[in-house]
């Protein structure tokens, strides 16, 4: 038999298609090493996306609770505005306020501190008594001491333990005062309510409420159990959600980690800026309603103060925004330049309610330290508008 191949033939591939072959197999490698990048890349993606959604909607959803039950306990013309004197052992603060170039530590549903581009910190104050807005008048005049008189025996509902707020009557006389009932003392002598200092009293301290108080001119407020107070200071540093609460074991005198990978969280208050005859501001047949967004407070309701009393009285809503990042960061491309993001968001860029003017806000989402460009992240805006409905259920 004879061999039919060419000695050509016999003597395998050629050059030229030795060549075209490992173009052919470059070209096939480059083309699914493509696939694979373009795969890695909107897997990368979507999960981030998905990380940023799930974290930046648990944070707003715990923001927007904490809203929604804001101011009660609180809403008392006497009460709501008044610079407050407060301690506790704790170690929480009350969150400061100007008021006409000072600063104060108002009781209020919210208080906002802006940050500007950067993140807010946001604050809310609730109280859980079921008597909400249940009070009770001084008798005699305080100046001092762990007693305070008062003009019925054995005032209804308020057991040891509970969180009190002494405002002066008439409002603005003098600073409102925060204790805790240590005891009110038996019959015959069940005219007052003691705060003296103890350990199991946090908010109580030696030198007394540190406010004076005439005679008649001080009205008592129940506030709930201390263990169940609800003063919550929401904050972000270096992309974490951080919680500052009184209720919260921990958690009073330096905030704790609640939620990664949120960038920043920015609110504007909601006043009403209506000028009704008689507005003081109790709400009209219409209730509250917002005809001006703002950052910092504003002088609401025309008085001759910045931050007065009347102005965090006509506080109806807060808006809040939650700026969440994606977990891992985009690789940059050959330049070293990433294209994730290019430009830093908005917030607040929506009219609501109609006929309100939008006060957009651009947020500085670069986490200090963080040695990745903000652009490699991707980041989701979220939003929502909270009625203060307790400030309308004002009595």
């Amino acid at each position: 038999m004879t061999n039919s191949l060419s000695p050509r033939r016999r003597g395998g591939f050629s050059l030229i298609e030795l060549m075209v072959s490992v173009v052919v197999g470059m070209l096939a490698l480059l083309f699914a090493t493509r696939l694979i990048t373009n795969a890695e890349i909107n897997r990368n993606a979507s999960l981030g996306g998905s990380d940023a959604m799930q974290n930046g909607m648990l944070a707003l959803f715990s923001m927007q609770n904490d809203a929604a039950q804001a101011g009660w306990g609180l809403n008392d013309t006497l009460v709501a505005g008044c610079d407050t004197v407060f301690t506790d052992a704790s170690g929480y603060t009350l969150a400061p306020a100007p008021r006409n170039g000072a600063v104060i530590t108002p009781m209020s549903a919210v208080i906002i501190e802006d940050g500007g581009a950067n993140p807010d910190r946001i604050t809310f104050y609730t109280g859980t008594s079921p008597a909400a807005v249940g009070s009770v008048k001084s008798s005699l005049a305080y100046a001092g001491g762990s007693v305070l008189k008062i003009a019925t025996r054995a005032p209804y509902g308020f057991n040891q333990g509970d969180v009190i707020v002494v405002a002066p009557e008439p409002a603005g006389a003098t600073k409102c005062a925060l204790a805790q009932v240590a005891s009110i003392p038996p019959f015959p002598n069940d005219d007052g309510i003691d705060f003296s200092a103890g350990s199991a009293y946090r908010f109580n301290t030696a030198g007394g409420l540190g406010a004076n108080f005439g005679a008649g001119q001080a009205r008592v407020y129940n506030l709930g159990p201390g263990s169940r107070l609800a003063f919550h200071s929401w904050s972000v540093n270096n992309g974490i959600l951080l919680l500052r609460a009184t209720d919260l074991a921990g958690a009073s005198q330096q905030p704790v980690s609640v939620i990664d990978n949120v960038v920043s969280i920015k609110a504007q208050y909601g006043f009403d800026t209506r000028v009704l005859p008689g507005y003081d501001p109790a709400p009209d047949k219409d209730g509250m309603q917002v005809g001006q967004w703002s950052s910092t407070m504003i002088n609401a309701d025309g008085d001759a103060d910045t931050g007065g009393a009347g102005d965090f009285q006509r506080i109806a809503a807060v808006r809040i925004a939650v700026v969440a990042r994606s977990k891992s960061a985009e690789k940059p491309d050959s330049h070293g330049n990433c294209s994730a993001t290019t430009v830093q968001p908005q917030v607040f860029t929506s009219v609501a309610p109609a006929g309100v003017a939008a006060v957009p806000v651009t947020v500085n989402v670069a986490v200090a330290g963080d040695p990745i460009d903000w652009k490699c992240y991707r980041y989701r805006v979220f939003e929502t508008i909270v009625s203060l409905r307790n400030a309308e259920w004002r009595p």
